[in-house]
């Protein structure tokens, strides 16, 4: 027989654990798990670091998550379609709260956005945009009115009367369909401007500067470039230069520290302004108002520029 001592011991000891287990947090799922200590998780899927633009871009989404403290994890698809779709994937097995993406291809990473979809994690696209899926909202410059400005220089530089060559960027991406579209809104409604060569050259001063030998070398009779970006304007300048081409107008696009202090140098003409920091900063604001529950608009502007001096 027990004493009434050790019984009373007994019961004390289960009274005491059953109160441990009903207090154990509901959210650390026991074992090992780390309990969650309600921190916003935010994925950024950038398309590539090889780009001075899209490595300030970066930069601001990272200083913007410090300022908020929010957790940030920063993938790099390093211009690879694939490779992208690969690293968002992982990005979801981390349980995020928000994806945010700057897409490599904008068809491409349409099943990417679907699976985050599909995981109920919530979209922002930022400075390239999506052709597909379920994207809250959308931070970028707008591209169109981009082209258009470019255009419209280059038609003024020219007096109405030339011929240009357009340096394209990534086939696919949103950002040289847009670029590309608002550039010819201009230049196609000139009777005297002709575009004689559209090449792409995939947002790569490397292959700008490659582009631009082929191109001179079957016809070097134009007036003026349009690149989609300021690496490809870089890189055609290196090129026109060695071919002793120097009158002719380049117009770059995004405005990269390169970019800028050749227009102040005088060897490119000019480039449109974007702020890639600002778009990387309102990218995280989005998705910490989003993972909030907050409304946001669907599509949110970041201002343009042309640089000529």
């Amino acid at each position: 027989m027990l004493s009434k001592f050790k019984l009373g011991l007994i019961a004390f000891l289960i009274v005491g654990l059953l109160v441990a287990c009903s207090t154990e947090s509901p959210t650390s799922g026991g074992g090992d798990d780390s309990e969650d200590d309600g921190e916003i998780h935010i994925g950024l899927a950038v398309s590539t670091q090889n780009n001075p633009f899209f490595v300030t871009l970066k930069e601001g989404a990272e200083a913007k998550a410090d300022e908020l403290g929010v957790e940030l994890t920063v993938v790099d698809a390093q211009d690879d379609a694939a490779t992208q779709l690969s690293s968002i994937e992982d990005l979801i097995q981390q349980d995020i709260d928000v994806l945010v993406v700057n897409p490599t291809d904008s068809e491409a990473v349409v099943s990417a956005i679907e699976t985050a979809n599909d995981a109920g994690i919530p979209v922002v696209t930022v400075d390239r945009s999506a052709d597909g899926g379920e994207v809250v909202a959308h931070v970028a410059s707008d591209n169109v009115d981009g082209g258009e400005m470019a255009g419209n220089f280059i038609v003024e530089q020219l007096g109405g009367e030339g011929n240009v060559v357009e340096l394209e960027g990534i086939p696919g991406s949103s950002a040289a369909r847009e670029r590309g579209e608002g550039f010819h809104n201009i230049v196609d409604e000139e009777s005297g401007i002709e575009v004689v060569a559209q090449q792409p050259a995939d947002f790569e001063r490397s292959e700008g500067l490659t582009v631009m030998e082929n191109i001179i070398q079957s016809n070097s009779d134009f007036d003026a470039v349009f690149a989609h970006n300021d690496e490809m304007a870089l890189g055609a300048l290196e090129a026109l230069e060695a071919a002793g081409m120097e009158d002719v107008i380049v117009v770059g696009f995004d405005a990269t520290d390169d970019a800028v202090a050749a227009v102040e140098a005088g060897t490119l003409d000019a480039t449109v302004a974007q702020q890639p920091a600002i778009i990387g900063e309102q990218g995280i604001e989005a998705a910490v108002s989003i993972a909030n529950g907050e409304e946001v608009e669907e599509f949110l502007p970041v201002e343009l520029d042309l640089i000529t001096e």
